[in-house]
């Protein structure tokens, strides 16, 4: 049987009440979470789970009808790959539901602890953030992936997904809130924003009267930009991924066809995806046409340098622009760079510091490029689609942090908690 999902609210003349009543019922339900055991909490995650198999012909008939906006209004291949849910995409979310409830609670974990001269113990225990507000757009599996990790680690949540998944993220929000139901935990522990008004999200940033602890934007350059241009509260920033593939002259060709293609078209719409391949100078007589080749003749756009151009007359000529540009569909930029040193100084000046990769079998220049890449992400013979939280054993993500502080790389349990100091004396006093 399928849930019946929240109720779009169209006429949102009072949005303002209504998005502070959200907020505050997520406070009083991140009180409850706080507190909530191990066992209660995973109990949730299974319900949920169960829950949206249940609901899979529901899920999809309300994706059907998301996609089939999104093509009259002429969105393209990779928009609609990020968009589009099936059995077995819905069936991965539901696993992934349960991935996250089999990972060890965060919370009340004693990170350190030590004893004072004065004979004081003192001990730093992880604690959750509070109330989490999460921004997406077009991918809907962020509304399960979102909600069962802010669970976990004790959160409230806030989501606010997207226009053009809004039929399908609600079908998934019923999910979740029946397994809270089964759980006996407060449906506002996990809640969704029930307009597609874009003031919603001003409200979001504005803190909704001080109720959201942090913001976590999933989006493009633009939704990322508006809120760290507008969030009064802390933001995890998601930032573009303009991720790089480096061949160095040290390459096995066979290596790197394998983790260039993968990296490029496995799926071209997730951010983990490679953008710009570089090619060592010294490897370019041997390894440039074959992989330029490969990469068009499996429907790969190459955009490259006047080197790359010489290589493949299907080429076009690459940009400025194109150096910093995330393409999330099948475009790939191309590079001749001198040397290693290059192609670190290339990713600096063009990167995103989201995930960049080196192929080759010189371990000396496997250590330089990982230590001197400043990415969140970085990799040595593998592919940057292993940007993501499932893959680095976390269950799911909310996001790739792209940023320094508090959370970088794929924000998981752990980084959705804070700490505090718990301090246990015997009558001490300062003197």
């Amino acid at each position: 049987m399928a849930a019946t999902p929240l109720k779009t609210i169209e006429n949102t003349g009072d949005l303002a009440s209504i998005m502070t009543d959200i907020g505050r019922r997520a406070r009083s339900a991140a009180r409850v979470l706080a507190l909530a055991s191990t066992a209660q909490k995973n109990a949730a995650l299974a319900a949920m789970a169960r829950a949206i198999r249940g609901y899979t012909g529901a899920i999809i008939a309300s994706n059907a009808e998301d996609l089939a906006d999104a093509r009259a209004s002429s969105a393209n291949g990779a928009f609609l790959d990020r968009l589009s849910l099936d059995e077995q995409r819905i069936e991965a979310m539901a696993a992934g539901l349960e991935t996250v409830a089999a990972l060890a609670d965060p919370v009340g974990v004693v990170t350190e602890s030590w004893t004072r001269p004065n004979g004081m113990t003192i001990e730093r225990v992880r604690v959750p953030l509070g109330v989490i507000g999460i921004i997406y757009e077009s991918r809907p599996n962020v509304t399960a992936d979102a909600g069962a990790l802010c669970l976990k680690a004790g959160n409230a949540a806030i989501l606010r997904g997207g226009s053009d998944s809004h039929r399908t993220s609600r079908a998934i929000h019923a999910a979740l809130a029946q397994g809270l139901r089964e759980a006996g935990l407060p449906e506002d522990a996990i809640q969704f924003v029930p307009t597609r008004d874009r003031a919603a999200v001003g409200h979001m940033l504005a803190g909704l009267d001080g109720t959201i602890d942090v913001i976590v934007p999933r989006g493009g350059k633009g939704l990322v930009g508006r809120v760290q241009a507008e969030a009064r509260v802390p933001v995890f920033a998601h930032l573009e991924g303009v991720c790089h593939v480096f061949v160095d002259k040290a390459a096995s060709l066979d290596m790197a066809k394998t983790i260039v293609l993968n990296a490029k078209m496995r799926r071209t719409g997730v951010c983990g995806a490679a953008e710009t391949l570089l090619v060592d100078r010294a490897a370019a007589p041997a390894e440039l046409k074959p992989l330029i080749a490969m990469l068009l003749d499996a429907g790969c756009e190459v955009r490259g340098d006047q080197a790359v151009q010489a290589a493949d007359p299907r080429v076009k000529p690459a940009t400025e622009e194109d150096w910093s540009t995330e393409y999330l569909d099948a475009v790939i930029a191309a590079k001749v760079v001198d040397n290693l040193d290059a192609a670190i100084a290339h990713i600096e000046r063009y990167g995103s510091h989201h995930t960049d990769a080196i192929v080759t079998d010189d371990p000396k220049a496997a250590e330089k490029f990982l230590r001197e890449v400043d990415s969140a992400i970085v990799l040595h013979n593998a592919s940057t689609q292993f940007a993501d939280g499932g893959e680095f054993g976390f269950g799911a993500e909310i996001g790739i942090a792209t940023g320094r502080m508090h959370a970088r790389g794929p924000v998981g349990v752990e980084q959705l908690t804070s700490f505090k100091y718990r301090i246990r004396g015997t009558g001490q006093i300062r003197p």
